[in-house]
């Protein structure tokens, strides 16, 4: 029987919810690197092969091994869902090269609104009317962050609102696939599915990086490996509602990394929408956990 976490499970839950997260976010800035330098369909396809490799271990040691943690009941939506994350990251390491890493998190940061907004027709779940202010309020952000008068404003500037909307209904189709499968059967059809899809189109671009820039690419295979290493600790000592909030740390340095690391643009309205953004999303992640506790206490 599974024991509920304790205040020191949940703190150390949280500290490798912190590292992923950071780790994540530093992840992105090797992204942009090697993106501004070659394909990104090659940069993204040999991060894939690395993390293939890294979930077919995992799953390997799980009790019953691959063959148990392979197993699905809902093949099509693990197929999909898995396509829509590996072409969301495509989207996203080709954003920040276009728009720089800054501009991508702050409006990439409204993923959570969309989620809760999504949850109502997808999911049947009911946003109270405090939620639904917070996604208007957050949306509003968006629209401010965007700046339609500013310099920087195109239609490159969307591409984080696109990328934002694919990340919500992936994470809304990992829902409904953990409904009735596990979250390790997830994590191996996200993997696989991935690895399987951008093999089989990056023939068509294949330009991978020569000379010393191999070791930013072992840098960046490792980043990713160790991130969802430590995301996968985080949520087997505390709970999911305690740990998502701390994933903004990740958009944090993803940001950080590129205001001082590719010198990207930081204008007034992008950081006030930022934090509108940001506030949003925390409140209506505080609210449904509050709802749920809620649910539970009844039940």
């Amino acid at each position: 029987m599974t024991q509920p976490p304790t205040a020191r499970s949940t703190q150390l839950g949280i500290l490798a919810m912190l590292g992923a997260a950071v780790t994540f976010g530093l992840q992105d800035g090797l992204s942009r690197l090697l993106a501004e330098a070659y394909n990104v369909l090659s940069v993204v396809t040999i991060r894939y092969w690395f993390f293939a490799l890294f979930v077919l271990a995992f799953s390997a040691s799980r009790p019953g091994g691959i063959r148990v943690v392979a197993h699905t009941h809902r093949p099509i939506l693990q197929i999909f869902r898995s396509i829509l994350l590996i072409t969301q990251i495509c989207t996203a390491a080709y954003g920040f090269t276009v728009i720089g890493l800054v501009s991508w998190q702050v409006i990439f940061a409204s993923y959570p609104l969309m989620i809760a907004a999504l949850s109502v027709p997808f999911l049947g779940e009911r946003v109270g009317w405090r939620r639904w202010l917070a996604i208007i309020a957050g949306f509003a952000g968006v629209v401010l962050a965007l700046d339609p008068g500013g310099e920087i404003f195109g239609v490159s500037i969307l591409l984080p609102l696109f990328g934002a909307a694919q990340f919500a209904l992936y994470c809304i189709l990992t829902r409904i696939a953990g409904r009735v499968d596990s979250a390790e059967t997830s994590f191996f059809w996200t993997a696989i599915v991935g690895v399987v899809a951008i093999t089989l189109i990056v023939p068509a671009a294949w330009n991978p990086p020569v000379g010393s820039d191999w070791w930013w690419m072992l840098l960046l295979c490792l980043a990713g490996v160790g991130g969802h290493f430590l995301l996968i600790k985080a949520f087997e000592i505390a709970e999911a509602g305690v740990l998502q909030p701390f994933a903004y740390f990740g958009i944090a340095t993803s940001a950080a990394v590129g205001y001082f690391g590719f010198g990207d643009t930081v204008t007034p309205a992008m950081l006030t929408g930022g934090g509108i953004i940001i506030a949003a999303g925390l409140f209506t992640l505080w609210r449904e956990r509050v709802v749920a506790r809620r649910t539970a206490d009844k039940g």
